[in-house]
């Protein structure tokens, strides 16, 4: 009607965990809730079946089954019915169910990056190869093409398993019968959907947001690189616990406000992990069942880091690092809680906490994790763009936190580097893990590489183009403009810093190589002049406008730019092991045959991400990955041909995912996303 404005809101009912635990008297009461999603108009269209399906700003869901080739009918959740009882019922059997249900749990995870980041979500670019006039010769470089939505099929697969598939930016989820260790855990033979985990769904959206932060992080190049996606997945998934109040509240009651006991909030896809055979959820951030059923908590070992190399169960210590920062946290800032309900003893009495004491604890408990969720989320913005350790997520976090809060009273970032350092997590080349030497050194004013003021005045132009904007197809397009337009930021770097007198210390700043004339850098296995006008080609990644609001409510105004090289370098195999070979690099797209590279070569990246302050107008941080840096060559060489240790699949390989999946075929092997292009 006219005149009446649309509601803030979309209210949705779903489950908290997952459906399991609806059928226990202990946890049913507090595992269906209501999730509160941003107002938008889901207009049904059609694809090129017919059918329809609900369409929204960041998602269309396709509820296709291939194993029976059928389309299950789509839900209206602007239906005027639905919209007065807030939705479908949780309901296991009912398909318009299951898509209102991740529909819900997919933009809750949405949300809760854009608030951290300061931004909206972008997906991942699609990436066309180019070809020459008959059609069959591969060009170098590639064209870009925004993606408005990322597809969701509810029921794509008929297996054990959920994925996000970076070639067709979509979410794919499977389903499959329970086979428990014991049938008192889940009835043997049970149809379990891995779209009613709020824990999967969450996790497989986080894959897809991190490959639109960060594209180069699903890259195999080092034991930490995809234990890096699966542990920031699980960490995504966990804290989104905590903004559940039933459940919150119950599990303090159900502790006495001890976190390090056994709980649901610490525990990973239950139904997934019991259906499958375990005896608990596939997961557990705090500890874990022996083989007879036991649960013990997890006992951090210092050797871990450096032993441990297989993707999920190095992703686990990253995950164990991280909660157990929160969970210091959380009992430091209760402690003034029960020494107010204990008369100053700290001594809670025997039985059940008084409800108004859980109340209190479950605030504290959802602010700390909220806090801590941000914090790991916009860490990313502090990360280099490619070859990511865990040492530089750690630096990462300190840093970012460091930035929004800059008297850390409650001792946050003590918390996390001191959870990380039980595990054996640390950062190369620094002196030692005190939290000042993590920090990021700021960049130095008195060094003169760059004209910063009008440099950054060129940086201003994106909050004046897209700052306002809240169209996602607008942001893009205005900032790949302001990148490759005419007298664009790609242009501006090359004549200012790139072939003037800074070029020296543009390279020290950055970790890029600009060797001279064409001849000279080919040798080094660098392209010249593909992006460039006379110079080695670079590449301008994401440039993105951060906007966040600190806790004493001063606005920060930030852009975060990436650059990007890359070089074909050879490895000799010898009595002294593996060295580069320092006269026989190659320039990746002139050299396409894997016969002409050889069998030791890998393609080597390298850059860094700048990240500028508008409103002090001055470059303030430069976090670089080395073009140069034979130690990473070396180990990426060592990673990707198996010397040290680690598997090279997250899931499966490429043959059992076509067989398994039909249509839906996908991997996370090294190949995923390695199409030749910086």
């Amino acid at each position: 009607m006219q005149g009446i404005p649309a509601p803030r809101h979309r209210m949705l009912r779903g489950y908290a965990i997952d459906p399991s635990l609806s059928t226990a008297l202990l946890t049913m009461q507090v595992n269906e809730l209501t999730y509160e999603v941003h107002w938008e108009s889901l207009d049904p269209r059609k694809d090129e079946t017919g059918a329809s399906y609900p369409v929204g700003e960041y998602l269309e869901i396709v509820d296709y089954d291939p194993a029976t080739g059928l389309f299950y009918e789509p839900v209206n959740l602007d239906d005027p019915h639905l919209l007065a009882q807030d939705g479908y019922a949780p309901s296991v059997s009912n398909p318009q169910f299951h898509q209102q249900f991740v529909y819900a749990v997919i933009m809750t995870t949405i949300q809760n990056f854009e608030k951290a980041l300061g931004r909206k979500i972008l997906w991942a670019e699609n990436i066309r190869s180019r070809f020459d006039a008959s059609g069959k010769r591969k060009l170098p470089g590639a064209t870009f093409e925004f993606v408005q939505r990322l597809r969701v099929y509810p029921h794509a697969l008929r297996q054990a398993n959920a994925f996000y598939d970076p070639n067709r930016k979509a979410l794919l989820f499977g389903y499959f019968n329970a086979a428990p260790a014991n049938p008192q855990l889940q009835l043997p033979g049970a149809t379990v959907f891995t779209c009613l985990s709020h824990d999967i769904i969450a996790h497989e959206t986080t894959h897809a947001i991190l490959d639109g932060v960060h594209r180069r992080y699903i890259d195999a190049t080092h034991p930490d690189t995809r234990a890096f996606h699966e542990a920031f997945a699980d960490i995504v998934a966990l804290f989104q616990h905590f903004s559940f109040p039933e459940v919150l509240r119950h599990q303090i009651a159900q502790t006495r406000g001890d976190l390090k006991r056994q709980n649901l909030l610490g525990q990973l896809a239950q139904q997934f992990g019991k259906a499958i055979g375990s005896y608990g959820s596939l997961r557990d951030a705090i500890g874990e069942y022996d083989l007879a059923g036991n649960w013990k908590p997890h006992v951090p070992d210092p050797s871990a880091y450096a032993t441990v190399m297989e993707c999920h169960e190095r992703g686990a210590l990253l995950v164990a690092a991280v909660f157990d920062a929160f969970l210091n946290i959380y009992q430091t800032r209760v402690q003034k809680l029960i020494r107010i309900a204990t008369g100053g003893t700290g001594r809670l009495p025997e039985g059940e906490l008084h409800p108004d004491l859980v109340d209190e604890m479950a605030k504290t408990a959802s602010k700390a994790a909220s806090d801590v969720l941000r914090i790991c989320i916009r860490a990313l913005d502090y990360c280099p763009p490619m070859d990511l350790t865990f040492g530089d997520y750690l630096r990462a976090i300190v840093t970012a936190d460091f930035d929004m809060v800059s008297d850390d009273i409650h001792g946050y970032r003590v918390a996390f580097v001191e959870a990380f350092q039980k595990r054996g997590i640390s950062a190369p080349g620094i002196k030692s893990m005190a939290v000042e030497d993590l920090l990021y050194p700021l960049y130095p004013a008195t060094i003169d590489p760059l004209d910063e003021q009008a440099f950054v005045k060129s940086l201003r132009e994106l909050k004046d183009l897209v700052g306002y904007l809240t169209d996602r197809q607008g942001i893009y397009a205005k900032t790949r403009d302001l990148i490759r337009g005419k007298g664009g930021l790609h242009k501006h770097i090359e004549e200012r810093f790139v072939s003037g007198s800074s070029r020296k210390a543009f390279s020290e700043l950055t970790g890029l190589m600009f060797p001279g004339n064409e001849a000279v850098t080919e040798k080094l296995g660098l392209e010249f002049g593909r992006l460039t006008s006379n110079s080695a080609t670079y590449a301008v990644g994401n440039v993105s406008l951060a906007n966040r609001v600190t806790p004493d409510d001063t606005i920060v105004n930030h852009v975060v730019m990436t650059l990007i090289q890359k070089r074909g370098v050879r490895f000799r195999m010898n009595g002294r092991g593996v060295t580069v070979d320092e006269n026989n690099f190659f320039v990746p797209d002139k050299v396409t045959s894997r016969k002409k590279r050889g069998e030791n070569h890998i393609i080597f990246r390298g850059g860094c991400t700048l990240i500028f302050d508008l409103d002090a107008q001055r470059l303030r941080y430069a976090v670089k990955k080395d073009i140069d840096d034979r130690g990473r060559m070396i180990r990426q060489f060592q990673f990707e041909h198996g010397m040290l240790g680690a598997d090279d699949q997250t899931y499966f390989d490429t043959k059992t995912m076509s067989a398994l999946a039909g249509p839906f075929a996908f991997t996370h092997s090294h190949n995923a996303h390695n199409g030749e292009r910086l």
